[in-house]
């Protein structure tokens, strides 16, 4: 069962062996969803390392519970958050992540600290 939802940035830095995401995510990683959106941010920047397509897509799916696609529903709740997240600069990606926390109504993990600032109705976990 599901525990929490990973942002890009807290995958990111654990993938890369920071220290402080190993310690705060080793233990939630195999119970935690990343949507859709976020898998491609991953993938992009893994991809852009020379990592190739199967090896990024078997290094996620070992690592994270399940890839959950960024479906019509959460479209429109990432668009609902456009207004209250523009101040701090959010993008499509980390409103599409905290769609699926709001979704599955589970905390997110994230590096970003300007996270703590929003006024959203899901814990939001820092790594860093």
């Amino acid at each position: 069962m599901a525990e929490a939802v990973i942002d890009a940035s807290a995958l990111l830095a654990f993938l890369k062996g920071e220290e402080r995401a190993i310690q705060e995510l080793d233990d939630v990683l195999q119970r935690a969803l990343i949507s859709s959106v976020n898998f491609c941010e991953v993938a992009t920047i893994l991809g852009g390392l020379g990592m190739p397509n199967k090896t990024i897509k078997e290094v996620v799916e070992e690592t994270v519970s399940k890839i959950v696609f960024f479906d019509s529903s959460q479209a429109l709740i990432a668009a609902s958050l456009r207004d209250r997240t523009k101040p701090y600069g959010l993008s499509l990606g980390d409103r599409a992540c905290l769609a699926l926390g709001l979704t599955y109504k589970l905390p997110v993990y994230t590096a970003d600290k300007i996270w703590k600032k929003l006024d959203i109705d899901i814990p939001i976990e820092l790594i860093r």
